[in-house]
């Protein structure tokens, strides 16, 4: 199993939106690749000094060509879909880890 982990730091002007429209649409259009089997979403609870709020969007697959596939054809849309409307109000970090049996 693979997960395609997505760290974003949002502005808390912006968290509230932020959330709903990742609810709303961005995590239904990433499933809707059909790349990912399943998705978590977590508040990553923590101070920030800067008064930024943290989450981790979590996309569960299991094959590494799907991910890629995911990465070459779907997410420059999607990513930019969210600079669109989000601008400079968010950072992201994105994983990609393996499951060790």
């Amino acid at each position: 199993m693979l997960l395609y982990n997505v760290t974003v730091n949002i502005e808390k002007d912006a968290e509230e939106e932020w959330v709903i429209w990742m609810k709303e649409v961005h995590i239904p259009d990433v499933l809707a690749t059909g790349m990912f089997i399943e998705n978590k979403f977590y508040k990553i609870l923590h101070d920030s000094e800067d008064g930024s709020v943290n989450y981790s969007v979590q996309y569960f697959s299991d094959s590494m060509d799907k991910v890629l596939d995911y990465q070459k054809r779907f997410a420059p849309k999607l990513q930019q879909d969210t600079k669109d409307r989000f601008g400079e109000k968010f950072v992201v970090f994105r994983t990609l880890l393996e499951t060790v049996d």
